[in-house]
């Protein structure tokens, strides 16, 4: 892709082609994010949704001080269900912690399941332990695409108290919430988590075992970095002795 101007993606933004303004928005990665925002800002309003849809997700890879007003009130009042999932999504990429409540918010309230489903992702992006609660009651989700993004966000999170709440979806007919699970568990470093994973390794989903194994050995390197560490300090301990 060639490299345009400022000036020339701010052109291609006016122009009435809408391919025309995906292609200016593309071009935004490479240019900073304070001079990407107000650009982003031209077409958040665009009446093609994906054009906005793809306004909306650059506003959190390009993010400024502007950035988290604008996709809050783009979740909370936006009337289109796939903008207010964008917003939310683009909140978790900000990792700003001010977005726990309204993405909380979200979850309980909206209608939609796929807001609701961005929402819970990006609680994980958050890596915010106040997100445990809403996070266990979504495991009991009719929608197996929400408990996938709730066992997902609490291995994001490391939540070690939900390694209890999640074992049970080793036995889930769903392969992918199983290789959701394999994967959250190799951030939860407990002995039932080890054990899961070595009964998810055997699985007859060839992306669920990959899956475990990748995790086992994830767990197994913290350990020894942790082994590593400590011995390292006990050394140190002895020579000041």
């Amino acid at each position: 892709m060639q490299n345009m101007s400022l000036e020339q993606i701010s052109v291609q933004l006016d122009s009435e082609n809408s391919r025309d303004r995906l292609l200016a928005l593309a071009h935004l990665r490479e240019v900073s994010a304070t001079k990407a925002v107000p650009l982003i800002k031209k077409v958040l309003n665009d009446p093609n949704l994906p054009v906005r849809s793809m306004a909306v997700f650059a506003l959190g890879v390009k993010h400024t001080e502007e950035s988290y007003p604008i996709l809050v009130e783009l979740l909370e009042k936006d009337a289109d269900y796939g903008i207010r999932a964008d917003a939310a999504g683009a909140l978790g990429y900000l990792e700003d912690i001010r977005a726990f409540e309204p993405l909380a918010r979200a979850f309980y309230e909206d209608t939609s399941w796929l807001v609701r489903f961005s929402a819970a992702v990006s609680l994980g992006n958050l890596k915010d332990r106040r997100a445990h609660n809403l996070l266990i009651e979504a495991l009991d989700s009719q929608e197996m695409v929400i408990q996938q993004a709730a066992i997902a966000a609490l291995g994001e999170i490391g939540d070690l108290e939900a390694v209890e709440h999640i074992l049970k979806f080793a036995l889930s007919e769903d392969w992918l919430i199983r290789q959701r699970l394999a994967e959250a568990l190799g951030n939860m470093p407990t002995p039932k988590s080890i054990s899961a994973l070595k009964y998810l390794e055997k699985d007859s989903h060839p992306q669920v075992s990959q899956a475990a194994s990748i995790s086992l050995q994830r767990l197994s390197s913290r350990r020894s970095k942790k082994e590593e560490g400590r011995s390292k300090k006990e050394e140190e301990g002895r020579g000041k002795n």
